[in-house]
């Protein structure tokens, strides 16, 4: 029975957007009970007219997402190293201090209402609203990427979107595509290992992916990679059991992170940084600002920052969820780019979808705007939805430019910066140093037995949908990455090593000498599974890879991650 109102129970009338209450919300206004609509019907046209448009356009890619709440807290050190060091940014500063952050989880290539057992990389996007502004971390739960420079974005995504005459997701498209871009061999050997489907957003990693930087109080720079590692364990699901779960439930990554939220059982991430000196390093075979590669933790050792905590769920899906908007271009003091080529065009890239997508005021959204700032203060006007002015306390409002000595807006005092010097001819070409297959080469000798039957299966599936031209090129690389590789997957083609040995590098392909010797004796090289061979690249990422069967139930068995000893 519904309580009776009392005095002190809130009023809620319906009322429409204007404030008016509405007295009958079951009918409209006819000319009689049978009679034609008249045009008044003004709570009715509003409320129609605004239903026909409550949805905004989605996401070219990472359109299924959810977001939920936390903070991260600071260690106050870079592994056993002081953070002022390497980085001024506010928020790694102080041992305890605490920054209140949104994160999203999402798939990339599948619509908003796709499954979230997909075969797709996840996205891993964290918002930290600092005292200096946001900061906008948009990362991936796989460490690389499929190509290296951000001209051909457009390309991958179209070749792994559906068919625009068929509209279904083709392998021979992928392929295609894939087939001539090898750097794109790391990350496919990833994607369709069990690494390709998460058994749930609480238990997979996050990256940052790209090369960013870091800058201390005197204007130093080094390079930075970010990962986040979750310390419930990590665990993924292969295509059986992926089939298994999507046939019951197409939202369960969301469903198990809303749940786990709800009843208090708050995920957790340890949040590390590699670190190396901003110059070019030569003495590496591969390059520090390339995309498809990880850096070497011998080298390059994971050091412990802090731990972000996962603690409260959105209240309104469409606020919180569909309208906040990242970009990797929002970065903090003491933070700042690299010349990642992927990193350069995602910068602009992100931002102008946000603002075709969700407006031009965007920022001005409860779920975007900064949080630890004051204020924002600036001299942007107007535009679509604009429902505030970015004024400065005593700002003389006539003035919107800068600069004014009629007390507008000025700049803040400027902060050392000495990066390094960058001197070249302008040109249009590719790094130098890409080493395509070597760290294919170490993943794939290091998964355990079922991923790598899982991964063999999944690309023999695949591949027996394709063309033959598409096939023996695809396992003309997998040759190259390792001899067992191409072998598997060649007797699910029925191909050999001979029916590929005639094919030619690719246009502007550079093979290095190790690649050439395999080359020479494609399908004969002796290739042993050699487990060791992922140790220099990494200690822990990879190392604790568990299966998961009951992921509906939020009961995903998997043992705790081991945390790397911080540096």
């Amino acid at each position: 029975m519904a309580k009776k109102r009392d005095e002190k129970t809130p009023d809620s009338t319906l009322t429409t957007r204007q404030g008016h209450p509405v007295s009958n919300n079951q009918s409209q206004r006819t000319v009689g009970s049978r009679g034609p609509a008249t045009l008044e019907n003004y709570h009715f046209l509003e409320k129609i007219s605004h239903f026909d448009r409550e949805r905004i356009p989605e996401r070219v890619v990472h359109a299924r997402g959810f977001v939920c709440y936390g903070e991260f807290e600071a260690d106050g050190m870079i592994g056993n190293e002081p953070t002022t060091k390497y980085t001024r940014a506010k928020l790694f500063a102080g041992k305890g201090k605490k920054t209140p952050l949104a994160i999203r989880f999402s798939t990339v290539i599948g619509g908003r209402d796709s499954s979230e057992v997909a075969r797709d990389p996840r996205g891993f996007a964290v918002k930290f609203y600092t005292e200096d502004g946001n900061w906008d971390l948009v990362g991936n739960n796989l460490a690389i990427f499929f190509i290296r420079d951000a001209v051909k974005f457009p390309d991958v995504i179209h070749s792994l979107k559906p068919d625009p005459i068929t509209f279904r997701q083709e392998p021979n498209r992928i392929f295609d595509f894939m087939s001539q871009t090898p750097e794109s061999m790391h990350m496919l050997t990833h994607l369709f290992s069990p690494r390709g489907i998460p058994a749930s957003y609480r238990h997979m990693e996050g990256f940052g992916v790209n090369t960013y930087k870091m800058v201390n109080a005197d204007g130093g720079t080094v390079l930075v990679k970010y990962h986040f590692h979750p310390r419930c364990g990590l665990a993924s699901l292969t295509a059986e059991e992926a089939g298994n779960v999507q046939a019951k439930d197409l939202g369960s990554a969301s469903k198990d992170l809303f749940e786990a939220i709800e009843r208090k059982d708050f995920p957790q991430w340890d949040m590390f940084v590699q670190i190396m000196d901003d110059n070019e390093h030569s003495e590496l075979e591969w390059d520090p600002l390339d995309d498809t590669k990880i850096w070497p933790e011998d080298q390059f050792p994971l050091r412990h920052i802090g731990v972000m905590t996962l603690n409260r769920n959105v209240s309104d899906h469409h606020n919180e969820n569909e309208q906040i908007a990242m970009g990797t271009g929002v970065l903090v003091d003491g933070l700042d780019f690299s010349d990642d080529k992927m990193l350069v065009g995602r910068t602009f890239s992100y931002s102008d979808t946000q603002r075709h997508r969700v407006g031009t005021n965007y920022l001005q959204l409860k779920v975007n705007q900064p949080k630890g700032v004051e204020g924002v203060q600036t001299n942007q006007r107007g535009g679509q939805m604009s429902h505030g002015v970015d004024l400065a306390p005593g700002q003389n409002p006539h003035v919107n430019f800068e600069p004014s000595i009629h007390n507008g807006l000025h700049e803040a005092p400027r902060k050392p910066y000495n990066g390094p010097e960058i001197k070249g001819r302008l040109t249009q070409s590719v790094l130098e140093r890409r080493n395509d297959y070597v760290q294919a080469r170490a993943r794939y000798n290091t998964m355990m037995d079922w991923e790598r039957n899982d991964l063999v299966a999944n690309m023999g599936d695949l591949l027996s949908q394709c063309e033959r031209d598409v096939q023996e090129r695809m396992l003309w690389h997998f040759f190259l990455v390792h001899d067992d590789y191409g072998t598997r997957v060649g007797k699910l083609l029925n191909l050999t090593a001979g029916d590929v040995s005639k094919l030619e590098p690719l246009t502007g392909q550079v093979l290095t000498d190790e690649d050439q010797k395999r080359l020479g004796k494609l399908g004969n090289n002796g290739d042993k599974i050699d487990p060791n061979a992922w140790g220099k690249w990494t200690s822990s990422v990879h190392n604790y890879q568990a299966k998961a069967d009951e992921v509906l139930n939020g009961m995903v068995k998997t043992e705790p991650a081991p945390v790397p000893t911080p540096a």
